[in-house]
This record gives structure tokens, sequence and C-alpha cells, in this order.
């Protein structure tokens, strides 16, 4: 159940040439905490449509690096992008940074994964919070010590617990719920920065 709402951000989106309107949630964070630096090593996990690995891929400049993990097809839009790898692969099943191209960890973990929504609204929080979980699940396996994260969460309680037993793993740890997220939506986004495993 996607619905397209063609607002503001929509067609600023379309007119700045950004696969989707999110690309204004993730700028707002960064602009705000300060997320992305030059020459950094980032991974997007399911990353699709693409608009944040467009926005990363400028930021992080040709020499750093955007890898985009996702279990839908490869969106070849993004193909032309130097700095960006593409895999179409659920990101529990890779063993090891060297299946992604890379030698370490990475600086900057994004994660703007959202279930498939029912509408039924405790069966998505349900989802959501196994989305959110399965990156904290997988975060020192690829995150550096010292990287930072996004993560988007939908608002439930048992997210709130959850996310309170994570606060300790980072120096600063943050909630945003930027500008651009639609009026009826749920969703807010958890920063954590200066990662302490």
């Amino acid at each position: 159940m996607t619905f397209k709402v063609k607002d503001h951000y929509f067609h600023k989106a379309k007119k700045d040439n950004f696969l989707a309107r999110s690309v204004y949630k993730l700028e707002e964070i960064d602009e705000r905490f300060k997320i992305l630096k030059k020459n950094d090593q980032v991974i997007d996990f399911g990353y699709h449509p693409g608009s944040w690995v467009q926005y990363t891929s400028e930021k992080v400049g040709v020499n750093g690096l955007v890898i985009g993990a996702d279990v839908r097809d490869i969106n070849k839009k993004l193909l032309g992008v130097p700095n960006v790898r593409l895999f179409q692969r659920d990101i529990l099943t890779i063993e090891t940074m060297q299946e992604l191209g890379v030698s370490d960890q990475f600086d900057v973990v994004l994660s703007d994964m959202a279930p498939n929504t029912t509408g039924i609204m405790s069966v998505d929080q349900a989802r959501s919070l196994n989305l959110v979980e399965m990156v904290f699940f997988l975060m020192p396996k690829f995150l550096k010590p010292g990287g930072n994260t996004v993560i988007k969460v939908f608002e439930s309680n048992d997210a709130q617990v959850f996310l309170k037993e994570q606060k300790k793993l980072f120096s600063e740890f943050h909630y945003l719920r930027p500008k651009s997220t639609r009026s009826v939506s749920k969703e807010y986004f958890v920063i954590g920065k200066d990662f302490r495993p």
C-alpha cells in the first residue's frame, strides 16, 4: 500500500533530478548533524530507488565510495555514477566486506528501509522494528568505530524501548522528524554519531 504525494518536495525532487523526495530528509539530517564527510565510505541498506545514494555520492566526492544493497533489481539510473556500486543482495547474507569489493568497514551506515505496509498499524510497526533491530544487529560488522548512522523508524512504544537500549553504542544519539516527512507518516529517524562497539 504505497501512495505518491505530489507535493512541493515531489516536484522539487523532479526539478533537482533526484530519484525520490526522500532525499530532502537525508539532506536536512546531514546539514544538522554532519553525518557525511568527504572521502567517506558509506553503505546504504535498502537504497531503492536511490535518492540517498545520489545525495551521498556528491557529499563524499570522487575519492569516497557509496555502496547500495537492496533485494530489488539494481536501479540502472544509478549505474553511471563513478563512486557508486550497487548490489542486489539481502544484507543478512553478506558475510565479509570483501563480498562488496571493500577491505574495511564503513564510515557511515544509512538505512531508509521500510516494510511493505499493510495499513494495520501494529503490524507495520512490528515489521519496521524488525528492520531496525536487524540494522543494529549488523552494525558491528559494517560500521567502523567512530562511524555514524541514520536509520528510519516507525513510531511505536516498542521502538522507543529498543532504541533507549542502543543509545550507549554512540557518543551522540538523536531523533529527528524531517520537515519533508508527510503529515500522515509515523516515521522518524534515529541518528547515531561516534559508534563505540
